[in-house]
């Protein structure tokens, strides 16, 4: 009897770890894997042991429940230390990396929902949650998961927002401001795979890759003279957005491909854009002058419908409209009707109002029009890199620094004093 609760002391005081050393586990559905030093079976929300013991999760960050507990099918939560800060998120990160990170900081506890999960389970989370790693991809989330007056109602503590991306089409920064919440994304994490994005575009659509390759398909090729393409040297590009991305395709544009650039971003002065070797000027301008028009602002008040039928009718019949930003910037029913017109040249297209894209969509009939699922930003090593900064950012704001990708900044004072009531102590304010 004594060698069996001896026994059982240890087992629970085993389990009793995991309470306070967070494990990336819950990340793998389905499969061993090794979580804490252990290997542990996945099995949905639960994790089981090697020896049988059931932690139970309900979609959250693991709760030990004693083995003899567990076969009653009595779970019940270790208490949380009174300095807990809690973290949320729906469905996915940006890799598996954020919670090797996170893991490093047990006074974190992180929850995962998934979007079918039920509101029972949701409820409680959403109440206590601190911060919210959020997705960024609109369609990727059920609606009660994105964020808006509404959802805000539902997390009275809730302190930041974070997207996984740099985009932030799933939160309404507006509101957020309005109740104290900051909003943090991780820009610039994915750049280097966005402009290389524009310029591979830009490549095949010069060249016309796209049109031969689909010719030679249907073996349709009769007269190589007719897919002839243009050299890109000493062309202009108008960038849209002088932000990480922006910059990095004026750099190599200009470097690279030895193009003109010009550029339009009402946040920064000539100067400044002359420091990043283009020449500032209007959006009509921009639009009359480009060869190639990439767009590369952020979705906002200011932008949605920024491009429709009068802007696409300024540019050039030689012109080609790439975008790697977000939908409803440009107006899609208006591209297809330049193209329909041939009032431009061609366009390739990354990003879409509705997301995924349906196969019979409009803009897929035409053979000079270069289409991907919002996959620009999309790489192996930019999704680490998104990763880990979005965890490093998130462990910055929540020991109380201030952040280096705050969307909102406006909100700082209302956020600084709301942080203080949570944690007793103010944030910096650099």
């Amino acid at each position: 009897m004594t060698q069996r609760l001896l026994s059982m002391i240890a087992a629970a005081g085993a389990l009793a770890c995991l309470a306070v050393t967070p494990s990336r586990a819950d990340v793998i559905d389905g499969d061993w894997c090794k979580a804490d030093g252990k290997r542990m079976k996945i099995r949905g929300p639960e994790i089981v042991t090697p020896g049988g013991s059931l932690i139970r999760g309900d979609y959250t960050r693991h709760r030990p429940v004693s083995p003899m507990r567990a076969r009653r099918g009595h779970p019940r939560e270790t208490p949380m230390k009174d300095n807990v800060k809690r973290v949320f998120y729906v469905r996915y990160l940006a890799h598996p990396c954020y919670l090797d990170i996170i893991a490093q900081r047990p006074e974190i506890r992180l929850d995962k929902i998934e979007n079918e999960t039920a509101d029972e389970v949701v409820r409680p989370i959403m109440a206590s949650a601190h911060a919210y790693q959020i997705g960024s991809a609109r369609d990727a989330l059920e609606p009660r998961f994105h964020v808006e007056r509404g959802s805000l109602a539902r997390m009275p503590n809730l302190l930041v927002v974070s997207t996984n991306g740099a985009g932030f089409d799933t939160v309404d920064v507006k509101h957020c401001t309005q109740a104290g919440v900051l909003v943090v994304n991780q820009s610039g994490g994915n750049a280097e795979a966005v402009a290389s994005h524009v310029l591979a575009m830009l490549l095949m659509l010069s060249k016309q890759i796209i049109q031969t390759n689909h010719a030679l398909r249907r073996g349709a090729m009769r007269d190589r003279a007719a897919f002839m393409g243009t050299d890109v040297k000493g062309r202009t590009i108008g960038i849209v957005g002088l932000g990480n991305v922006g910059r990095r395709v004026a750099e190599l544009c200009r470097g690279l491909l030895g193009m003109q650039v010009i550029a339009c971003d009402p946040y920064l002065d000539q100067e400044t854009i002359a420091a990043h070797g283009a020449a500032k000027v209007t959006l009509d301008d921009l639009l009359r002058r480009a060869d190639f028009v990439s767009i590369n602002c952020p979705l906002d008040e200011k932008t949605r419908g920024m491009i429709g039928a009068r802007e696409f009718a300024l540019m050039a019949p030689h012109a080609y409209f790439i975008t790697t930003a977000r939908g409803f910037i440009h107006d899609e029913r208006a591209l297809a009707d330049a193209l329909r017109s041939k009032q431009i040249a061609g366009a390739g297209l990354d990003v879409w109002d509705k997301e995924p894209l349906a196969s019979d969509h409009p803009l897929l009939q035409f053979d000079n029009v270069i289409a991907s699922p919002h996959i620009a930003g999309i790489t192996r090593e930019t999704r680490a890199n998104m990763g880990r900064i979005a965890a490093e950012q998130l462990i910055m704001t929540l020991d109380g620094k201030r952040p280096p990708r705050i969307v909102n900044s406006q909100v700082w004072p209302a956020y600084a004093k709301r942080f203080e009531q949570s944690f007793g102590f103010r944030p910096q304010d650099a």
